[in-house]
């Protein structure tokens, strides 16, 4: 049995946290031992935690220290250099670039295998310059680079920044699970309203300053249709937005959802507008919810999910207001070409499915993973992994 550690920024809202969470249920599911540790504190927490999974949160430096921001930096690096001697990790999987970076700074000429799981395009976020020095030092000294896209393993090697990459896309367990809070739809929509929704807790990632323009003009032609962005906390709303045209209601936002299958049901539309993803779970799970799926072509994933015209709605890359305006129109105009989309989307739950991705997963593993007898590898739980608002 291996013992794992598995290094992430928080387990607040967000898609990297969901797969933090899975991959260590399925790494418990075969019998191996996980620790999960952030710098956060427990009460920060959004997800369950998969049973058997021990928590750990990076103690806190002295107040004054904790005041002094990046400059304690090496003294964090230092505290979790500690840990890990201290604990003989057979293996640690950094999650986002830079708990991975702290990471494999952390194990530094030590013998512990570091992974980093990658959760985005890198390219499409440029780091701060001193980021940047860090992961060129200490990118190649990862025992490999998870990613989820052959762009992004593409992007990692031409920069040299790995010697060793595997493609993992993300998984879509389904039926898709629930966990509080759950927001009734029915309660904040009149049963005549149609929805178009979308999911996201990062406005600008996710082109939301694309999409509330493009949907409000739509609207005002088109009454009786209604936008919800499931996620974005009210007062998290961007300023400067273009005033919404008179008589069109303000998109609704319902905050946290933990109970999105439901949302995903009420949608007669579903939008990705995002400037950059990785493989978009949301965007998974509403295409596995047979809701038809309007996306633009951002790097990377709405292609490697979207055949334009069969199973979804693929715009082109660079794609702003007025290509979402049409898009729209077009859609909410026919709805046997949405039901068709949707019909063609159901496919992702095979092609995604939860135990194929999750053999991917620990075969990629396997070196760094010591043997398991079968009588101890336990059989995998039902997700704990939630439906809920993410990047």
């Amino acid at each position: 049995m291996a013992r794992v550690l598995i290094a992430i920024h928080s387990l607040r809202t967000g898609g990297a946290e969901r797969v933090a969470l899975q991959f260590a249920r399925w790494l418990l599911a075969a019998g191996h031992g996980v620790v999960l540790l952030t710098p956060g504190r427990a009460g920060a927490d959004f997800y369950p935690l998969p049973a058997g999974l021990e928590r750990r949160h990076e103690p806190p430096l002295p107040g004054p220290l904790e005041r002094l921001g990046p400059l304690v930096f090496p003294l964090r690096v230092w505290r979790l250099r500690r840990l890990l001697q201290a604990e003989h990790f057979d293996l640690a999987l950094g999650m986002t670039t830079l708990p991975a970076v702290k990471l494999l700074l952390a194990a530094w000429n030590g013998a512990l295998p570091v992974v980093v799981a990658e959760r985005i395009f890198p390219g499409a976020t440029p780091l701060a310059l001193p980021w940047r020095w860090l992961r060129r030092l200490t990118y190649p000294r990862a025992a490999l680079h998870l990613v989820q896209t052959e762009a992004i393993a593409t992007w990692l090697r031409q920069r040299r920044l790995t010697a060793r990459t595997a493609v993992l896309a993300n998984a879509i367990p389904w039926p898709l699970p629930e966990h509080p809070p759950r927001v009734d739809p029915a309660g904040l929509l009149e049963p005549e309203e149609r929805l178009v929704l979308a999911v996201g807790t990062k406005p600008h990632q996710k082109g939301f300053d694309l999409l509330v323009p493009a949907f409000a003009a739509v609207a005002a032609r088109r009454p009786g249709w209604r936008l919800a962005i499931a996620g974005l906390p009210t007062e998290a709303w961007p300023t400067g937005w273009p005033a919404l045209p008179a008589g069109v209601a303000a998109p609704l936002l319902p905050g946290r959802v933990g109970n999105l299958a439901e949302w995903y049901a009420r949608a007669e539309l579903f939008v990705l507008s995002s400037r950059f993803e990785g493989i978009p779970n949301v965007l998974l799970e509403a295409m596995a919810s047979g809701c038809p799926c309007l996306a633009i072509d951002c790097p990377t994933g709405p292609a490697e999910l979207i055949a334009h015209g069969q199973n979804g709605w693929l715009l082109p890359a660079g794609s702003g207001v007025s290509e979402l305006m049409a898009a729209l129109e077009a859609l909410i105009d026919d709805p046997e070409l949405r039901r068709r989309l949707g019909h063609g989307a159901l496919a992702v739950r095979q092609r995604f499915a939860e135990a194929a991705i999750r053999g991917q997963f620990l075969a990629a593993l396997a070196p760094w993973l010591q043997p398991v007898s079968p009588s101890a590898a336990a059989p995998l739980p039902a997700s704990s992994s939630p439906s809920a608002a993410t990047p």
